[in-house]
């Protein structure tokens, strides 16, 4: 779906049609983004960017407060129609979703055949969602999971994009290396500092990156290809990472929880970059000294992989309900429902506006 919590709000409240929406806390709290309109995203506001500086960079963005029951219920109502197709379906956050659709297409004589009946599916149901539902949706077809996310986000709102086998190695040669799965901003500045910068300068390099990047190196070669082996609905038993640490001392101490808490996003940061997973759901946990334990969460629209954004969604989590009102036992920070990195704001020179 096309930037799904503030396209709802928009066609629930047509004042906010064509205005810039960003859902989270207010500019004037120490809140943090869930999600932003296109309208908003033109300015450089993303989730899990502060309040605060979503405001300063888009001053006249209208800020509205998550209603998650009502985007969950949109959701359902989406997916129900997506599960008539009668696809394999892998659902992977509450706006988006893989199909497998080969079954229906078994007698093509080869995979671009199959991939090109596909394009008449798609069509009808982007057609229904927008009439049903009045929201738009953009959709990747192609042969693999990997390819077919990157072909969802290379052409929206609206769009409709068909990555053919046989063009795969050429429509990811542009694509700057910070778009593929598992490449934060550490990794991209180790490639850069190597001089690959673009998929293309990893798809000629003659060596498997592993000397880079360890076992990362190879793994990122492969789908620089356009390679991806994951089938639709496979899940690969990771549901959930964690860091938790038990202090020697109970503590309030803001300079050693902070210190804590950075630490434990770096450590789940490294863990979903070896696993190429972006989060949509993060977590902290307290523990104190008798013992009563709490946990709180948030969903954003767009999956986290960074640790800089980890830290700062925990510690709004902790501020938020003043959690830290004693001192602590345990700390732990964690992350849930787990997917695909999200490819975000694509710079290409599709059309005039920024993806």
């Amino acid at each position: 779906m096309d930037a799904f919590y503030a396209s709802v709000e928009q066609r629930d409240n047509p004042d906010l049609s064509g205005r810039p929406v960003v859902v989270g806390a207010p500019p004037t709290r120490r809140g943090v983004v869930c999600a932003a309109s296109y309208e908003a995203r033109r300015f450089g506001v993303h989730s899990a960017m502060p309040s605060v500086t979503a405001g300063r960079l888009c001053p006249d963005a209208v800020f509205v407060r998550p209603e998650f029951s009502r985007y969950r219920e949109e959701s359902k109502q989406i997916m129900a129609m997506v599960e008539e197709i009668g696809a394999e379906i892998e659902q992977v956050s509450i706006d988006e979703a893989y199909l497998d659709l080969s079954s229906e297409f078994s007698t093509a004589s080869d995979t671009d055949e199959a991939l090109f009946a596909a394009v008449p599916v798609a069509k009808k149901l982007k057609k229904r969602i927008h009439t049903e539902r009045n929201l738009t949706t953009s959709i990747g077809i192609a042969g693999n999971k990997l390819l077919a996310k990157i072909g969802s986000d290379f052409n929206k709102p609206n769009g409709l994009t068909l990555i053919p086998e046989r063009d795969k190695v050429q429509f990811l040669r542009p694509l700057p290396v910070r778009k593929m799965h598992g490449v934060g901003r550490v990794t991209e500045q180790t490639l850069i500092t190597a001089g690959l910068n673009t998929l293309a300068d990893i798809q000629d390099y003659p060596g498997d990156l592993k000397h880079l990047l360890g076992r990362f190196g190879p793994a990122l070669k492969r789908s620089a290809l356009g390679e991806d082996t994951r089938s639709v609905g496979g899940h690969e038993g990771v549901k959930s990472i964690s860091s938790e640490n038990t202090f020697y001392e109970d503590t309030d101490d803001r300079p050693t929880l902070r210190t804590c808490l950075r630490e434990q996003a770096d450590d789940i940061a490294r863990r979903l970059q070896r696993k190429q997973l972006g989060a949509y759901t993060v977590q902290v946990k307290v523990r104190y000294s008798d013992f009563t334990t709490l946990t709180r969460q948030l969903s954003i629209e767009e999956p986290v992989t960074e640790s800089d954004d980890l830290y700062r969604l925990g510690a709004y989590l902790l501020r938020k309900d003043k959690l830290v009102n004693r001192p602590l036992r345990l700390l732990g920070l964690g992350v849930s429902s787990l997917g695909d990195p999200y490819f975000r704001q694509l710079e290409l020179p599709l059309d005039d506006q920024r993806k």
